[in-house]
C-alpha cells in the first residue's frame, strides 16, 4: 500500500537512495525479514552509521537528520525511526531540548507506522507523546516550523482519511 501525504510536493533533502522496501512489522516473516535481525539477501537492510554529535546548529548539514526527514516524508517510518535514533543519541537523548525534540520525531514516525498497520491505540499514544516533546519549543526548530507540523499530525490522525503528514524544512 502506497501512502498518500498532506504535502505531496515537498523536495527531497538528500540524494541518498531509499531502502529497497519498507519494513512493516505486520508483514514480518519470510517475505519481509527484519532488517537488523536478519539482514539477509531478501531483507530491506540498509546502513546507519554512528553520529558523534548533533546540536541545533548542525541540522542543515547533518546527512542522517536530513535523510531521516526524507524517509519520514516518503513513508519509510520504521527506517526514519531508526535513523532518527542515531541523531537522538548524538543529541544527548533526554538530557537536552534537542534530544527531546528528536525523540518527538522518533515517536511521530512510529505513530505513522502504527496508523499504517492499523494499530490506532499505539498511534494515538505515540502521537501524543511526540507532540508533547515537540511542543517544548516554539517557532522554527531544527528547520521545522513546529506549530503547523503539530496541527497537521493531529489532523491526519483524527480525520483518519489515510493521509499522512510530512515534515517541511525551512532553510
Amino acid at each position: 500500500m502506497e501512502p498518500t501525504f498532506s504535502k505531496p510536493d515537498l523536495p527531497r533533502y538528500t540524494k541518498r537512495p531509499f531502502p529497497t522496501c519498507r519494513y512493516l512489522p505486520s508483514q514480518a516473516g519470510d517475505r519481509h525479514p527484519h532488517p537488523r535481525k536478519d539482514p539477509g539477501e531478501d531483507s530491506c537492510a540498509w546502513e546507519t552509521l554512528p553520529l558523534k554529535r548533533f546540536t541545533p546548529d548542525d541540522w542543515r548539514i547533518c546527512e542522517p537528520y536530513l535523510y531521516g526527514i526524507d524517509l519520514f516524508n516518503h513513508g519509510y517510518w520504521w527506517e526514519a525511526h531508526e535513523i532518527f535514533e542515531t541523531v537522538w543519541l548524538a543529541a544527548g537523548q533526554r538530557s537536552t531540548v534537542c534530544g527531546q525534540f528528536v525523540q518527538g520525531l522518533i515517536q511521530l514516525a512510529a505513530a505513522q507506522l502504527k496508523r499504517l498497520i492499523e494499530e490506532p491505540r499505539g498511534a494515538q499514544s505515540l502521537t501524543q507523546a511526540g507532540i508533547e516533546k515537540l511542543s517544548q519549543v516554539e517557532g522554527i526548530y531544527l528547520g521545522i516550523e513546529v506549530a503547523p507540523l503539530i496541527v497537521d499530525v493531529q489532523r491526519c490522525l483524527h480525520e483518519d482519511r489515510g493521509e499522512f503528514p510530512r515534515i517541511e524544512l525551512h532553510f
